[in-house]
């Protein structure tokens, strides 16, 4: 269905009109990423390849009364669907959105991989948002706050064997902000009952954060893993910070979940600190209806627009039984230099380089060193 209403959508929206009951337009991304590892001795070597990390395709557009997306990744063995909903508008009460949609949760997960300074979002990101999820949600922007909050599915369209309901929601504040000067704050919260993780072919539920980058599988170590069958609550928050003032921008996040199955506990605690630097003298973009950063405009040289940035990113975890010693309690952290060449602002290639490294801390050791050189070809439209 999704690929046949992208084949349609030129044809909608053929004549240039867009007030019509029935509109359509056409979007995508390819993003194609390479990685090499430098490995120590210590456990399976990662090894070095190239991935289409991403071919998306997507159609929006309004049908008559409401509005609508279906957005689909051709990038895996199978085509994996993204947004797929519809939502309608209620003037400055806010809009409702119905259907499988990212969930809100913290500023890194929202912004979109297009438009973030580095080729990976942090650990906390990349485990514990909740990402795409079937649900309702209600979404408004009073002044200078943005607020969502929605019920939800722990299944999706493609991973349906998943179960069980969650809620949660996010809150922003941005004081006037304008290019090249703003402030940002803010709040995301969620709460999620699993039913069985590890039972009867539903998937365990395990945060096991890729340290060096996503093609950097043998680096992953288990924080928390929950698949003895039994339901599982996590409570999941994450407070926000950012600031751009002129080329110069920074953000943090502090991040963290328990899980609960009557039987075990586990915690996991996350931060990350990124500054940013245009040296060409561009500005990061800021979307204040959504709270979030957007894309970069007015690239000032013809050659494009030149981005630094550096990122240091930890994440702790533990898991014990009701009052027993840790079972596990590790940690992985990363150091990320990263370079954007913006040949156009819907065009850029990026590079990376990731210093990473976990240890066993009921050991006291470090079980796994990686050092990567990541970098990727990016073109959206």
């Amino acid at each position: 269905m999704l690929a046949l209403a992208a084949c349609t959508a030129p044809a909608l929206a053929a004549d240039g009109e867009d007030d019509g009951p029935v509109t359509a337009t056409l979007g995508g991304r390819l993003h194609l990423d390479f990685a090499s590892f430098d490995n120590d001795p210590r456990g399976t070597p990662n090894k070095d390849d190239t991935e289409i990390r991403r071919a998306w395709v997507d159609v929006s557009g309004r049908f008559f009364a409401v509005d609508y997306k279906l957005e689909a990744d051709f990038s895996g063995d199978r085509v994996e669907a993204k947004d797929v909903y519809v939502s309608r508008g209620f003037g400055n009460a806010g809009k409702l959105t119905v259907g499988q949609f990212k969930q809100y949760y913290s500023l890194d997960d929202r912004t979109s991989s297009n438009y973030g300074p580095l080729l990976e979002r942090g650990n906390a990101a990349t485990t514990l948002a909740p990402l795409y999820r079937l649900g309702a949600s209600w979404q408004a922007n009073p002044g200078d706050f943005t607020w969502a909050a929605s019920i939800y599915s722990l299944e999706s369209i493609d991973a349906w064997q998943v179960k069980g309901r969650a809620a949660g929601g996010r809150v922003t504040w941005a004081p006037a902000p304008q290019a090249g000067d703003v402030l940002h704050l803010g709040l995301s919260l969620a709460r999620e009952a699993y039913d069985n993780p590890g039972a009867n072919g539903v998937p365990a539920l395990r945060i096991r954060p890729r340290p060096a980058g996503h093609l950097s599988d043998e680096s992953r170590l288990t924080l928390v893993s929950f698949a003895d069958g039994r339901d599982t609550d996590v409570d999941k928050w994450s407070l926000e910070y950012a600031q751009v003032r002129g080329p110069w921008s920074w953000q943090g996040e502090f991040s963290g979940a328990t899980f609960d199955d009557g039987a075990q506990r586990g915690n996991v605690m996350a931060g990350y600190g990124l500054v940013s630097w245009f040296v060409t003298g561009e500005t990061r973009a800021y979307d204040r209806k959504t709270g979030r950063f957007a894309r970069i405009k007015d690239i000032h040289h013809t050659a494009g627009a030149f981005e630094l940035a550096l990122r240091y990113d930890q994440m702790r975890g533990a898991q014990h039984l009701d009052g027993q010693p840790d079972l596990r309690r590790g940690s992985t952290e990363a150091w990320t230099l990263g370079g954007n060449w913006y040949l156009r602002d819907n065009l850029r290639f990026m590079l990376n380089l990731i210093e990473s490294r976990n240890r066993d801390r009921l050991a006291g050791a470090t079980v796994d060193r990686t050092r990567a050189v990541t970098g990727r070809l990016q073109f959206d439209f």
